[in-house]
């Protein structure tokens, strides 16, 4: 499933792009790319074409996944080759008697269950904000609601205490989360072909949970687990995103991803409001802030003071050195 193939190394990896996107529409297209490829294989289609402009990463995604499963297959990209704009393919319905909301069709908006992207005249400047009417969800509800995430082992796996599946999880997050319109942004980004761009998002549920997930994280992993864990999700996302899905390197880090999970169990305690989301704290048998061995700035149980005198001796000892030697040094 998606989930399986990608989101869930996505939560693994608290993945956002540029700290801000949390890759809704890159996920999906990869997957996206591969079903289409194997579904035109097993037809033993001679052509395949996809919709993507020659200014975006879709194109760059769809084509090199096609190239590498299905290299004797053609690929076909009509709004690429003839350069259409969407205001052309507009005025050409138009042209045909075609009536809709042309209101609506002004916006790309592209809904799937990691989010939602919405990109429009206002997202290829660098100045203008999307309008309130350009986002799927509107503010439904006022107030507050409290919510509380069950993660085993890294996966999402019951909301308010209700067992689902980890996409079912989702999905119920976002209803509830979509009412208070909560997770929208404007993402800036380098696109694969080298230009800058902007576009906007709402992914509710993808947030709460990456945040959520992150706060669990904090928890029950060492700090050398999540400094290695951080670096290597931020090459597992560029990577996606940049169609590079197929590349082995990715199963390696998957691996990492996966094996990094094992504690990260519990439950985390969310309060939804509008336009945002506050995490209250965590439940966890695994959580290494544990009263036994002592409170942050209070008191210790495992030490005495002579061992902290020693150790703070020792960690300093090399950079004393160092300005001993150096002391004549501007």
């Amino acid at each position: 499933s998606f989930y399986q193939k990608v989101v869930k190394y996505l939560i693994f990896g608290n993945v956002l792009k540029n700290n801000t996107y949390p890759l809704s529409v890159s996920a999906e297209r990869v997957i996206q790319a591969i079903e289409i490829i194997e579904y035109a294989k097993s037809i033993n289609a001679e052509f395949i074409a996809h919709g993507s402009t020659g200014a975006g990463n879709d194109q760059v995604r769809f084509d090199m996944i096609f190239q590498t499963l299905a290299p004797h297959i053609t690929i076909i990209t009509p709004i690429r080759d003839e350069k259409l704009t969407r205001q052309q393919e507009i005025d050409y319905l138009k042209s045909e008697g075609i009536n809709m909301p042309w209101e609506k069709a002004k916006y790309s908006v592209n809904k799937g269950l990691w989010g939602t992207s919405v990109g429009g005249e206002e997202t290829l400047t660098s100045t203008m904000p999307l309008p309130e009417s350009a986002y799927p969800s509107q503010l439904e509800k006022e107030g507050y609601q409290k919510v509380v995430l069950t993660f085993n082992k890294g996966n999402l796996v019951a909301v308010n205490g209700k067992i689902d599946d980890p996409e079912k999880c989702i999905e119920l997050l976002d209803f509830f989360a979509t009412k208070y319109a909560i997770g929208r942004d404007i993402h800036v980004g380098d696109t694969i072909v080298g230009i800058k761009g902007r576009v906007g998002f709402e992914a509710a549920a993808a947030l709460i949970t990456i945040k959520a997930h992150h706060l669990l994280e904090k928890h029950t992993l060492t700090k050398w687990q999540l400094q290695h864990k951080e670096y290597l999700a931020s090459f597992y996302g560029m990577h996606l995103h940049e169609g590079q899905y197929l590349d082995p390197v990715m199963r390696n880090i998957e691996a990492f991803l996966e094996s990094s999970q094992k504690s990260v169990s519990g439950s985390v305690f969310v309060t939804l409001k509008p336009y945002h989301f506050t995490l209250d704290g965590i439940s966890s048998p695994h959580d290494l802030m544990n009263a036994r061995f002592g409170s942050y700035g209070e008191e210790n149980k495992v030490w005495t003071a002579e061992d902290a005198k020693g150790f703070i001796k020792i960690l300093g000892n090399q950079n004393k050195i160092y300005q001993q030697v150096n002391k004549n040094e501007e």
